[in-house]
């Protein structure tokens, strides 16, 4: 049986993911930092048709404590994890800073993924990574000595930025253990909470835009495709847009940047830059 592990499992694409994949029979674990909506998600899916449990578990992976308190969850629960899916994600109009001292964006959409991969490698030998990314990586600019965008910020700059990450991250992972399966995906412009996390003029443009986007079943498909298909086993370190593989910017493909990001990345989360050899 199938284990699949999605953060930000509670809306959107998320939450369509864990619904489609309970439905095909895979044991899901619902990641999200709301109780009431975990717990809902989680109804959804082991009502949607297959056998399996679905597991629940609760943490603002904005927090890296947040993150290493899910991380000994799992690896306590679960001795193996098939398919990590790092969905969890925002853009945040302003620039705000978590208690840990990072900038939020950067810390859930970027060292969130990173440090969850990281520390569930034991129980993800053999298994996939599928993260959430964006075509907005196109904007991202991205700065290795200023991650945290203490000069200037931006919220789609940033945010591209961030997506920029989740690509070069990818490429990293994908070369530093072959014994995985690493992928990235673009879902699409989705109808999802994206966006909505402070009032302002992204929370408007969302919501005047929604009738034009598409819908969180079809943004999950490529998600549900990497996780659970033949093909998708067999790639590694890919982009994927309507499950096939893309090229992403010039900039996403830089082998020297994935691995100086992956050490800067490393030395802000507390691991060493070669934990992964």
């Amino acid at each position: 049986m199938t284990l699949v592990v999605i953060t930000g499992a509670t809306r959107g694409i998320g939450r369509a993911a864990a619904i489609e994949l309970a439905k095909r029979g895979a044991e899901v674990a619902v990641v999200g930092r709301e109780r009431e909506r975990v717990e809902a998600v989680a109804a959804e899916a082991q009502d949607a048709g297959g056998d399996a449990p679905v597991h629940t578990h609760v943490a603002d992976l904005a927090l890296m404590a947040d993150v290493r308190a899910l991380a000994d969850e799992l690896g306590q629960r679960h001795e193996r994890i098939d398919v990590l899916a790092n969905n969890a994600g925002a853009l945040f109009a302003s620039r705000k800073v978590t208690s840990e001292g990072f900038e939020q964006t950067l810390a859930l959409n970027h060292l969130a993924p990173f440090l969850l991969t990281n520390l569930l490698l034991d129980r993800l030998e053999g298994g996939r990574v599928v993260t959430t990314t964006s075509d907005a990586h196109t904007g991202g600019r991205l700065d290795l000595d200023d991650l945290q965008s203490e000069k200037s910020y931006s919220a789609m700059r940033v945010y591209g930025t961030t997506k920029l990450c989740n690509i070069l991250f990818t490429r990293e992972l994908a070369q530093r253990t072959p014994q995985l399966n690493a992928n990235c995906f673009h879902p699409g412009t989705v109808r999802t909470g994206f966006g909505k996390n402070d009032n302002g003029i992204w929370k408007v443009l969302t919501t005047v835009g929604a009738p034009f986007f598409r819908s969180a079943e079809r943004g999950a498909r490529s998600l549900v495709w990497l996780a659970t298909s033949e093909e998708g086993g067999m790639l590694s370190g890919e982009y994927i847009h309507d499950e096939n593989v893309e090229q992403p910017t010039a900039a996403a493909q830089d082998a020297d940047t994935a691995r100086a990001l992956w050490e800067r990345t490393a030395a802000l989360v507390g691991l060493p830059a070669d934990a992964v050899a």
